[in-house]
């Protein structure tokens, strides 16, 4: 198939694909005309991309996804260095949900110093003081005992909990 059947049938522009060429992660074959060619493992290779772009993973990121592809395994995620950027990026969002609760927690505080009678948004009738314990309680300082098993309390018990094995600022 040539490009644009490519681009349409993995739904992205014909420039992407020319970009994901120009980064190594896709391999045209030329036609005598000099015209790009793909096969249809190409659209599987394109739709892997383009779901770990929409994940949060960079294009370097998904290097070894397709790499995995390429070698005929049934999952870009199978492969040890696929394997490896997974639980780099899960660190990496673990690190961001630690620092977004510290942000939430000061926050808070600040609150309820410039104005002890007013309620944190999404809280219900708690007073504010109240309500700043409640953040410090959810934000475990270092010191505070691990929890291996069960789940956290952000996104009512979907995330789970997570390891505190760094010290605060």
């Amino acid at each position: 198939m040539r490009i644009g059947e490519l681009a349409e049938r993995a739904g992205v522009s014909t420039r992407s694909l020319r970009y994901y060429e120009q980064q190594g992660l896709l391999t045209a074959r030329r036609a005598g005309n000099g015209y790009r060619e793909y096969d249809e493992s190409d659209v599987r290779l394109v739709a892997e991309i383009r779901t770990l772009l929409a994940a949060g993973f960079t294009l370097d990121d998904a290097r070894p996804f397709v790499e995995c592809l390429r070698a005929g395994h049934d999952t870009g995620g199978s492969c040890p260095q696929s394997i490896a950027v997974y639980q780099r990026k899960l660190a990496e969002i673990d690190t961001e949900i630690r620092a977004l609760i510290r942000r939430r927690a000061d926050m808070a505080g600040q609150l309820a110093r410039a104005c002890p009678g007013c309620a944190l948004p999404g809280k219900t009738a708690r007073k504010a003081d109240n309500d700043d314990r409640a953040d410090q309680r959810d934000l475990r300082r270092a010191g505070t005992p691990r929890r291996h098993t069960g789940t956290g309390r952000l996104l009512g018990g979907v995330v789970p909990a997570l390891p505190d094995d760094l010290t605060d600022p």
